[in-house]
């Protein structure tokens, strides 16, 4: 049996600008690429119709059918890392297994058990960077440490991208200067090096207990125009402002290189909106307790009401606020919501109804298409006050307001409540003022708890 390294994809489906992928087929060794359908999180999710596992499914059989046409092919296993590993390395002779890293706190644990099993078979065990323009340790303070608020962090974050400037051919043949840290991983020159193999099999959907659906994925591309114009667009839920590229991002079907880099070029609110995306991840990765608990401490001390009644009728858009009621149902419809209406939404929740922001985030991650844990943490502890660069316990969105300065012609409330302005739709189900000070009230209390 010839040797072989193994590439293990992840978060990063795609056969070009691939950085551990890259490494992997610049080896000694013919590269197998390798996806394992991991069962300690698919087990989690309670709906056979995931789109998210479709989409899944979906990219991985067409990565596989592009390499099939080549003579090469895609080893896709379904079941447990710590049992499929130790299989794997009886099925194969395996030399090296090469990765991109992930920061969630279950994939740093689950990666650390395949090192400790391939350093006992003396098998190395190679990962990149790959998922973000730059880690925590990339983007520090002058004084040292890492940045917890967010806007020092994107200035030094952007000082840091310009240090170092390299020479780049763009994708119109062009010759000019590119930061170093934007530059693609030429796989395709490389490709030759994939393993030679007769198609390899593939689970069905179906053998793995999910079921198609019918929820529509965002394309992978966006216009030039889109994007030029993000900043005036972006915070109206009614029109096609946004780039809803988050699932990609997600998964990784797009590079995060070639996003920024286009972004840089067009618009520097888009390329804001890729720094937040890096500094939630450094949070995540340097701060693992925000996954469980509050980022600052002592807002684990609110008396959260958690009343289950009134977190049903939010969680099906019958709260009586029409701007709230839209971004529910536009959520359970598509998978998407409207990042301003996050906000809002997130901010009812916590600050109106007083319930514990993990309530909703764990909502969010089971209905969202693009949900990734550190931005949808670091979303809804901004809501609730309890994060890094967190709106003020006393800030309380005021939905009417919202709702007249970015739906003033109720175009995107009537899309997704044609009931509003019948007798149909439900009076509000708490008054704004009453909830506010409730709202303030509570968290005062709680932060007393907190220093006593």
């Amino acid at each position: 049996m010839a040797k072989v390294s193994i590439f293990w994809f992840r978060r990063d489906l795609r056969l070009h600008d691939n950085a551990g992928l890259y490494h992997a087929l610049r080896g000694a060794h013919p590269v197998l690429p390798l996806f394992i359908f991991d069962r300690e999180i698919l087990d989690d999710l309670e709906s056979p119709k995931d789109a998210r596992v479709e989409f899944l499914h979906d990219t991985l059989a067409g990565m596989k059918e592009s390499l099939e046409q080549e003579g090469h092919s895609l080893l896709v296993r379904y079941g447990f890392p710590k049992e499929i590993w130790p299989a794997l390395l009886k099925e194969f002779d395996v030399a090296a297994v090469y990765t991109n890293r992930d920061y969630e706190p279950y994939a740093k644990k689950r990666d650390q058990m395949v090192r400790e099993l391939l350093d006992n078979a003396g098998i190395p065990f190679h990962d990149f960077k790959d998922h973000v323009i730059f880690e925590a340790e990339e983007v520090q303070k002058k004084t040292g440490g890492n940045y917890t608020v967010f806007t020092p962090y994107s200035r030094t974050w952007k000082e840091v991208l310009n240090n170092r400037m390299d020479s780049f051919t763009n994708p119109d043949g062009e010759q000019q200067e590119i930061s170093y840290y934007l530059k693609p991983y030429p796989v395709e020159a490389y490709a030759s090096h994939f393993l030679e193999t007769e198609p390899l099999p593939m689970p069905t959907l179906e053998d793995m207990g999910f079921e198609p659906t019918d929820i529509e994925i965002p394309p992978k591309s966006v216009s030039r125009g889109l994007i030029r114009t993000y900043d005036e667009t972006r915070d109206i839920p009614a029109i096609n402002g946004t780039s809803r590229l988050g699932i990609h991002f997600r998964f990784g079907t797009i590079s995060i290189r070639e996003k920024a880099w286009r972004a840089k070029q067009l618009n520097d609110t888009f390329l804001n909106e890729l720094i937040w995306r890096d500094f939630y991840a450094q949070i995540l990765d340097e701060h693992p307790h925000v996954a469980e608990r509050s980022f600052r401490p002592k807002y684990d001390y609110v008396p959260w009401r958690n009343d289950e009644a009134d977190f049903k009728k939010w969680c099906e858009g019958k709260t009586g606020y029409p701007i709230v009621d839209a971004g529910m149902r536009e959520l359970n419809a598509t998978g998407y919501m409207h990042n301003r209406v996050r906000m809002i939404t997130a901010s009812f929740l916590t600050k109106h109804l007083l319930i514990d922001w993990r309530w909703g985030e764990a909502y969010f991650a089971k209905k969202l298409l693009d949900f990734d844990l550190s931005s949808n943490n670091g979303g809804w502890q901004w809501a609730a006050g309890s994060g890094t660069d967190a709106a003020p316990y006393f800030r309380v969105f005021n939905p009417y307001s919202q709702q007249k300065k970015f739906d003033k012609d109720f175009k995107y409330i009537k899309k997704w409540v044609p009931e509003f302005g019948t007798d149909r739709y439900p009076e509000p189900m708490v008054e704004h003022k009453m909830a506010r000070e409730r709202c303030l009230e509570a968290y005062k209390s709680g932060l007393e708890k907190a220093e006593n």
